[in-house]
């Protein structure tokens, strides 16, 4: 299995399915362009193929902060529904973190929504620990 980068409007609309599945608010149509957006801001999007399509893909920065110094930060891991147990999400992880460790970063750092157990149990496997709350205020 081969982890590729989203690089091309092809390859990010091939990502766009398997992206959904975890964001469905997001419009369809709307991605490749709100994709490339982030891409120039610094966002990496990366993807394992199966079946001519993207069946698991994680969107990520790198960063650096006070708290924690240089990290990469994971904002999206999402496989369909129909390649979930096959191990894709968690060999987009092992990715990242060897990206991280090549950079000579200290860490690898996400949010996780609280429901979200399946995907908390793949974390706590690989090495993750919760640390800390996240809040969020929405601006009207």
């Amino acid at each position: 299995m081969e982890v590729k980068t989203a690089l091309t409007e092809t390859a990010i609309l091939k990502c766009r399915d398997a992206m959904l599945a975890l964001r469905p608010h997001i419009a369809p149509a709307a991605f490749v362009p709100m994709v490339k957006e982030m891409i120039a801001e610094g966002y990496q999007l990366a993807y394992v193929e199966a079946d001519g399509k993207a069946a698991a893909v994680i969107g990520y920065r790198y960063l650096q902060y006070l708290y924690n110094g240089k990290h990469i930060y994971i904002d999206d891991l999402s496989t369909l529904p129909e390649y979930r147990g096959k191990g894709y999400a968690g060999l987009l992880l092992d990715y990242v973190e060897s990206e991280a460790i090549v950079k000579g970063y200290q860490a690898v750092t996400l949010d996780s929504g609280h429901h979200r157990a399946a995907a908390h149990r793949l974390y706590m496997n690989k090495g993750f620990t919760i640390v800390a709350h996240h809040f969020s205020k929405t601006l009207k």
